[in-house]
């Protein structure tokens, strides 16, 4: 495995770490207030669709992450060992 496979690789875990923390900054208040009044704060969805809104949330904030961290880890790659940039 050459350098450049291990830097994009660890940019991708990075990005999917980031999205892991961006879906519980969402999830955790959204979810207090669905516990705190659904009638109020369900916007008419039941149980069942919160569940399946937060499978596809899930779903599109980790392939989010993969792509941003790959596309920061090239990014990266190119100033650092490419441009040189000070």
């Amino acid at each position: 495995m050459n350098k450049r496979t291990v830097y994009l690789s660890l940019f991708i875990i990075l990005g999917i770490i980031a999205s892991f923390l961006v879906h519980a900054a969402i999830e955790i208040p959204i979810i207090n207030l669905l516990v705190k009044d659904f009638d109020k704060y369900g916007l008419g969805f039941t149980w069942r669709q919160w569940y399946m809104i937060h499978h596809v949330g899930s779903v599109i904030l980790l392939l989010l992450g993969i792509v941003v961290g790959y596309l920061q880890g090239k990014h990266w790659w190119k100033v650092i060992y490419i441009t040189k940039s000070s």
